[in-house]
């Protein structure tokens, strides 16, 4: 029989609590960590800013811009499997996150909230209420989602990852993902200049003076790629490192356009970006999960958090969260 925890509720920020690797950092920003010791069930849960920040480097139709490759080595990460924790009481969780607002983000105090981030807090008490076992997570930024990807994919044991991950079964090859914690629309956008596009047999013309955005790694690249073998053969293709860069450089007006989630559009245009939303392009078949090692045997655990909480997305605590860091429009588009 497993040691138990000891009933301690602990939250801890800043340097004074580590564990092991060095931590990355975002392009010269601080590095977010956190860790809280989760004992008892607590009732109830509760980037960078959008702009042009790279140099606008169009490609010939067909390539990417080879700099944004995932480099050759990756810094995987180890985390206590539920064995361990079982036999020891203590897990210690690393929570791998893509900063993405409303989802993942520094909360102005050194913390990182959020609708995954708080919902990985909420496992975390779930873990202590039911298996009694003292959790800290500790939160890492990966400021690249296809290093952050690929980080993931590389660890071992109690290790998540927060990037709003479509669930594929392509990926589940590689990875193992919690179940569906939110519906996503992925959308085309350019500037709101552009004339929205009746028809994608529109776009080869339309869009002739533009150049089009590849987030590497990621389905958007894989959307636009087959945008131009069955619409727009000759497009001229560009690569960008974040949603944000992407963002910034379509409200730029400089001629650009990409596919981005619903939401990042929504509250881009919520915060004055002149962007347009091509409709006829949407793609509405996505789910989101929390992605851990493909051997994780914390799978098991994070299914029974979710099926004894409606499944999540059916549990009023989390409709509750998505209301409170979304807002009451978006929170109602995605609640599917």
């Amino acid at each position: 029989m497993g040691k138990r925890g000891s009933g301690r509720f602990e939250e801890r920020t800043g340097s004074d609590l580590r564990f092991g690797r060095s931590k990355r950092t975002a392009r010269g920003g601080l590095f977010g960590l956190v860790s809280l010791v989760w004992a008892g069930w607590i009732a109830g849960c509760g980037g960078d800013t959008p702009g042009s920040s790279a140099h606008e480097l169009a490609s010939s139709p067909g390539s990417a811009e080879e700099s944004l490759a995932v480099p050759d080595e990756i810094e995987s990460l180890q985390g206590t499997s539920f064995q361990g924790a079982r036999e020891s009481g203590e897990a210690h969780l690393p929570v791998l996150y893509v900063s993405s607002s409303g989802f993942a983000e520094d909360d102005g105090s050194g913390g990182v909230t959020g609708v995954t981030a708080e919902l990985v807090k909420a496992f975390g008490r779930f873990v202590q209420d039911a298996h009694g076992i003292d959790v800290t997570l500790e939160f890492i930024e990966e400021p690249r989602w296809a290093t952050f990807y690929e980080r993931v994919k590389s660890s071992q044991g109690g290790v998540f990852g927060l990037g709003n991950v479509t669930i594929t079964e392509t990926r589940r090859q590689e990875l193992a993902f919690s179940p569906p914690y939110l519906n996503n629309v992925a959308t085309l956008i350019t500037h709101e200049g552009v004339a929205e596009l009746g028809s994608l047999q529109e776009i080869a013309e339309a869009f002739v003076d533009l150049t089009g955005l590849l987030y590497p790694g990621t389905l958007h690249e894989e959307r636009l790629e087959a945008l131009r073998e069955n619409h727009y053969p000759d497009m001229r293709t560009a690569s960008v490192e974040t949603n944000y860069e992407l963002v910034g450089r379509v409200a730029s007006g400089e001629g650009y356009f990409g596919y981005i989630d619903i939401y990042n559009f929504w509250r881009a245009v919520e915060d004055g970006h002149p962007l347009r939303r091509h409709s006829v392009a949407d793609d509405a078949s996505e789910e989101f999960g929390v992605i851990m090692p493909r051997d994780s045997d914390w799978v098991p655990v994070m299914e029974q958090f979710f099926a004894t909480n409606e499944g999540v997305q059916g549990a009023e605590w989390y409709r509750e969260l998505l209301r409170e860091h979304l807002g009451e429009e978006l929170a109602g588009l995605l609640d599917g």
